[in-house]
């Protein structure tokens, strides 16, 4: 008789624990053991969370090397409850050690199979029934992320429109939904028992905004609201803000754009054709807001322009020298200028940050990080098994990235959610925005080193975005390529791997919709290809999606920074007065319901993973453990730098500190 020692560990989360009878079967190159119940003295009471439970499972013969275990789970009298077991150990007769990463909620009667720790690639398979397993999963797989047109011109999404219809697997936690839910609430408590979100009238005077703005003030919000008529604070957002890639040298002015030497150097002080060649003059061209439709909101038709920005990097300091709020020129289409009245100059500034909230909210946000890294995980989950390299390296990075995409959806982008309700671009303009995004999205652009050199800003001083971005893409490449080399060492494993390959073909068909100018891979033929790609999908995921997102509530707290929409149009003279600021900038229930939602949108949950830590281990063998221990070293050294810098900032940027973002798409 040979006996087999199987340890079960329980995750340690809310309701893991099983009390059903639960059933394994051992499955090795030699044959298989038969179905046995896990029963010990505390009977199935021993898989209780955070637990290891040890039994014996006995055979009359050796069953070889184990590769694959099932698990099936029966109801305990009629009671059916949910189990997560984060993995499975066991030690032969014969001494050896094999590990198999579960890592997902068992919920029905079902059998499900796991394989052994060792990641296999699919012409690596030698076993039938291992060959069986790898079908059957991907089958299963396929029913349940099934792909969805959301918009005619935008990426495809997951079928699912409810997160109680997803997969056990990918939703939130207890404590992740219970602290969501607690946070949207603490966002609105305050405006509703001030009757604030029932107000649609203009705001008065900043006072009356100051005391709401107060409730939930942080360091940066609280300076915002110090220094944000300040044209130095305003050039400061274009580099480190929550739009840090808008900004891009200017070599050549547009042609509907005419400025001229008089009107930015004062008394022949300077030349822009001289600046423009000394790569100092920067622009911000909105030209994707052009001619769509702004909202209705209280009944009241908004504004939303497509500005031109001029800056002009002086010494150490960029200040923007001239807006444009308009696309086309005309009489009524005046240029503003530092030079021009007080009131003047706020109000080209405010339309700017209004455009530039739409922007960033739309593109830079939901499309680049949101849409994009819901892409790389449902292609990732359809063809891609648990036992593939590929997957135990990228699913990490999909973590709840389903789940908060369906509920932005459901309470953000639909018909009656808050940006369709509140922002400017509400309704059809943000699909119109979104198409013309995608549509002019290039590979270049998502991949920070190639996209800091088209742009032309890598001398820029003072941009830790980029300075914190590039820095965290080589550690990320030099993890991944320490992986994927070790896997894939010739170009040919590369382009044998279908599943590899039909990864990437996914992408392409339901994330860029087959757009060949994008220059998105349509396949994968060396390894430097899929090394540079899976960095890409890890940063966006992480970095990016941290760069663009964590500083919300920071710079959009104090509206007048940040407005959510403006509901007079732009002037078409110079002389504009301050009463009339006032009537543009939102409604109050406008403004305190996009003050709410900024500040969910910005409040990490306590089951928060750091990028780079995997709680969840899903490699067993030694080489890519040893992989993730360097990875997870360089990052602790880049967030000890971040942390010394910003102890001599004024405004520190912390939002690509490793230690503050996490893995994945998660809020």
């Amino acid at each position: 008789m040979m006996n087999y020692e199987v340890t079960v560990y329980t995750t340690n989360s809310a309701f893991a624990a099983t009390f059903n009878n639960v059933y394994i079967k051992l499955v090795g190159s030699e044959g298989e053991s038969n179905r046995s119940s896990l029963n010990s003295v505390n009977g199935s009471l021993a898989l209780i969370k955070g637990e290891a439970a040890h039994f014996t499972v006995s055979c009359p013969e050796s069953l070889g090397t184990l590769f694959l275990i099932e698990l099936d789970k029966q109801n305990f009298l009629v009671f059916q409850d949910s189990w997560y077991p984060s993995k499975v150990e066991v030690k032969s007769a014969e001494g050896d050690k094999y590990c198999f990463p579960v890592h997902r909620w068992i919920t029905d009667r079902e059998v499900h199979r796991f394989r052994e720790g060792k990641a296999v690639k699919v012409f690596e398979e030698t076993h039938s029934l291992a060959k069986y397993a790898r079908e059957q999963e991907l089958i299963g797989r396929k029913k349940d992320y099934c792909w969805k047109e959301l918009k005619e011109g935008l990426p495809h999404c997951i079928e699912e429109t409810d997160p109680l219809s997803l997969p056990s697997e990918v939703t939130f936690s207890f404590t992740k939904d219970t602290e969501f839910l607690w946070t949207a609430a603490d966002g609105e408590v305050d405006m509703y028992l001030t009757g604030l979100d029932k107000r649609n009238e203009p705001w008065t005077d900043f006072d009356a905004f100051d005391q709401v703005f107060r409730s939930k003030m942080t360091d940066i919000s609280e300076y915002v609201k110090e220094q944000w008529r300040e044209d130095e604070l305003f050039a400061y957002q274009y580099l480190n803000g929550v739009n840090p890639i808008m900004i891009r040298c200017c070599k050549v002015l547009p042609e509907n754009f005419s400025v001229t030497d008089d009107m930015v150097f004062l008394h022949g002080q300077g030349s822009l054709t001289e600046e423009m060649e000394s790569g100092n003059i920067f622009l911000c061209d909105y030209k994707r807001l052009d001619g769509v439709r702004a909202n209705t909101i209280n009944g009241k038709k908004q504004y939303l322009m497509a500005p031109l920005v001029l800056l002009h990097k002086r010494e150490d300091k960029l200040m923007p020298i001239a807006i444009q709020l308009k696309q086309t020129p005309a009489d009524d289409n005046p240029i503003f200028f530092p030079t021009d009245s007080e009131y003047d100059w706020l109000m080209a500034k405010i339309f700017v940050r209004s455009a530039d909230f739409q922007e960033h909210e739309l593109n830079v946000h939901l499309l680049r990080t949101h849409l994009l890294a819901e892409v790389f995980a449902v292609s990732l989950l359809r063809n891609v098994p648990m036992v593939h390299p590929l997957y135990k390296l990228l699913v990490p990075h999909t973590r709840y990235t389903l789940q908060i995409n369906i509920l932005a959806r459901l309470f953000l982008i639909s018909e009656k959610g808050v940006f369709t309700e509140f922002a400017s671009s509400g309704g059809e303009a943000m699909f119109t925005i979104m198409r013309r995004s995608l549509s002019s999205m290039t590979y270049k652009s998502l991949c920070i080193p190639d996209d800091i050199e088209e742009r032309g800003v890598r001398d820029i001083p003072n941009y830790y975005y980029k300075d914190d971005g590039l820095k965290l893409w080589d550690i990320i490449f030099k993890f991944v390529e320490g992986v994927l080399s070790y896997y894939y060492e010739t170009d040919d494993l590369v382009v044998k791997d279908s599943e590899l390959q039909d990864w990437i073909q996914d992408i392409f068909v339901h994330g860029f919709l087959s757009q060949e100018k994008t220059e998105i891979p349509q396949k994968f033929s060396t390894v430097a290809e899929l090394i540079k790609f899976v960095t890409m999908v890890i940063f966006t995921c992480s970095c990016q999606h941290s760069a663009v997102n964590s500083g919300q509530y920071d710079y959009g707290a104090w509206m007048p920074n940040t407005p959510i929409s403006l509901q007079l149009p732009p002037p078409t003279t110079k002389g504009t007065k301050d009463h009339i600021l006032m009537q543009t900038l939102p409604d109050i229930n406008t403004t305190v319901k996009g003050l709410s939602t900024m500040w969910l949108l910005s409040k990490e949950s306590s089951d928060f993973v750091r990028l780079g830590q995997y709680p969840e281990k899903y490699f067993t063998e030694d080489f890519p453990i040893n992989q993730i221990k360097g990875f997870q070293r360089e990052l602790h050294l880049l967030s000890v730098a971040i942390k010394i810098r910003n102890d001599k900032l004024r405004l520190p940027y912390t939002y690509l500190d490793p230690a503050n973002f996490e893995n994945s798409v998660a809020i």
